[in-house]
């Protein structure tokens, strides 16, 4: 007697790949999200030690620094425990950076705001080089748009917008 190898049909083969296709988008969607929520948790960890430096800074000085346009304010290399030490480290989402706020508040010109973002963009643009997290309260950013975390004054996400242009600060409600 003759034994018959039984193989797959093409149906059972399509559908087992259709079954691991729908798998492996879940994992990979969760992979995402897991990404871009570990983003966030640096971005706070580094805010806040960012903000312990400028502190200290302002404890030796009596005030904050001059702003830095996306660079390290002057002076307070010695203040940030960063490898390199003469710049803010790389902010955690591909192509942003940080950036030191020292602004004469529009609305206000007797009162200062002090602030960190963190920027999407370019200077200046375009919007289309612009990367955005992919989260929630990134929804509708636009190129002035930016994650900050708040030292004092009426903070907002750019200087040349409104308090309530798009933007997501990290610690508003703690003030």
């Amino acid at each position: 007697m003759k034994k018959q190898i039984e193989g797959f049909t093409l149906i059972e083969l399509l559908v087992t790949i259709a079954i691991i296709s729908i798998l492996a988008s879940f994992v990979l969607s969760s992979f995402s999200s897991a990404k871009q929520r570990a983003y966030q948790s640096r971005a706070l960890a580094e805010f806040k030690s960012m903000a312990t430096a400028l502190e200290l800074y302002y404890g030796d000085y009596g005030q904050y620094p001059p702003d830095a346009s996306r660079n390290i304010p002057s002076g307070l290399e010695n203040y940030l425990a960063t490898s390199g030490g003469d710049r803010w480290p790389d902010a955690p989402w591909p192509g942003s950076i940080y950036d030191w706020e020292n602004w004469v508040d529009p609305d206000d010109s007797t009162k200062k705001i002090y602030q960190i973002s963190v920027r999407f963009c370019p200077a200046g643009g375009p919007l289309e080089a612009c990367v955005f997290p992919n989260l929630s309260w990134a929804d509708g950013f636009d190129i002035d748009s930016s994650m900050y975390y708040c030292l004092e004054g009426a903070c907002r996400s750019h200087v040349n917008q409104s308090v309530s242009y798009p933007g997501y600060c990290v610690n508003c409600g703690q003030n």
